[in-house]
């Protein structure tokens, strides 16, 4: 974690359950949080084609359907599916015991 990575804790309150998902605000940002299965998955809550909101999109596998144009992105990623065009910012994120972080800063995936 570099100088400019702020380590956002996650308030208990706030961590969805598996096949869940929680909307935040970090650091002037809109965060939408997916647990999905075992694994959890940060996006910011805008989609890079014309600024839609992705938090209540469609969940497919790994994946989040915008519901303004239908194009789908990689929550690991970022990346739109079969594309590397269009891409939303991917945040990494660690679990330490019960408790969640976000990674939010230079070192997000956002290349």
């Amino acid at each position: 974690m570099n100088a400019m990575t702020v380590r956002f804790q996650v308030p208990q309150e706030k961590i969805p359950a598996s096949g869940a998902r929680a909307f935040l605000q970090i650091e002037g940002k809109n965060i939408a949080l997916f647990h999905i299965g075992t694994r959890f998955y940060a996006i910011e809550d805008r989609c890079p084609h014309q600024g839609a909101s992705l938090f209540s999109g469609k969940l497919e596998g790994q994946a989040i359907r915008c519901c303004a144009h239908g194009l789908i992105f990689d929550l690991a990623t970022g990346y739109m599916l079969n594309s590397k065009h269009l891409k939303v910012a991917a945040y990494p994120v660690e679990v330490d015991a019960e408790q969640l972080f976000i990674l939010i800063g230079s070192g997000e995936n956002n290349d």
